[in-house]
């Protein structure tokens, strides 16, 4: 029987008076990767960043419902967000490392939360790093800008710096939308291997990618979540006619 990392209850979101997200339920795996599909302004990115209250940055955005994590509700007044970011990380469409050193990037976080010991510090840079498969192209150049690195590295230096706050959950928002196919692949391949320690959603565009990596997918449309069910059931025997409109490709 698998576990349930997020329960989330009649979750509605809005941005003024309208109604991104229509009272939607569902349950989300531990350790595994949920991919959330859909066309462009169906609500997914949206539920997404509500998840780790980034919308709470966009104004006039409220969330009414639940998202339970570890018994509590995240949309609370009471949720401290600062450390629900830490425990519900999240990796962005385009890369963007800070203009600082890679070794730089990965502990700005970690010296904000108080580590501040060298020797823990370089132990966290090289772990953070060799979970994001990025430890042995860098290891000779940890002090140079980390935007000299390629759009593929930036994005997986992104995932290392978020893993570093060792996380539960990653929010993925189209994380290799803006890579080459060989940069995608190994972004791919990264997010299978994490989800040995991680639970893992992420939004995509890109049909083959849900279809690949993911173990549950959710396709929202409009604001509703049309259908969530294992992966192979969604791609190959979907129970509602637009699920199967939208990956044939008929609309989106």
């Amino acid at each position: 029987m698998s576990e349930n990392i997020l329960q989330v209850r009649n979750l509605e979101i809005y941005y003024g008076d309208k109604r991104a997200v229509n009272g939607i339920s569902m349950d989300v795996e531990k350790n595994a990767i949920t991919a959330l599909i859909g066309p462009s302004g169906c609500g997914k990115s949206t539920f997404l960043r509500t998840i780790n209250r980034m919308n709470d940055l966009i104004p006039g955005a409220r969330a009414e419902g639940e998202i339970i994590y570890e018994d509590l509700n995240l949309l609370s007044d009471q949720m401290n967000v600062v450390a629900l970011r830490k425990e519900i990380g999240m990796v962005f469409q385009k890369p963007n490392p800070f203009p600082k050193s890679i070794y730089d990037n990965i502990t700005h976080a970690l010296k904000y939360n108080r580590i501040k010991k060298k020797s823990q510090l370089d132990e966290i840079v090289e772990e953070s790093l060799r979970k994001a498969a990025l430890w042995d192209e860098v290891k000779d150049r940890l002090h140079k800008s980390a935007l000299s690195l390629s759009g593929g590295q930036q994005q997986r230096l992104c995932i290392a710096r978020t893993i570093a706050m060792k996380p539960t959950v990653v929010l993925l928002d189209e994380p290799s939308s803006a890579l080459d196919p060989i940069s995608n692949a190994k972004v791919e391949e990264l997010i299978i291997e994490l989800k040995k320690e991680y639970s893992i959603i992420i939004v995509t565009h890109n049909m083959g990618q849900a279809s690949r990596i993911s173990d549950k997918t959710a396709f929202f449309l409009s604001g509703d979540l049309m259908e969530y069910d294992v992966t192979e059931k969604i791609f190959t025997n979907p129970s509602n006619q637009k699920t199967e409109e939208y990956i044939s490709g008929r609309f989106g």
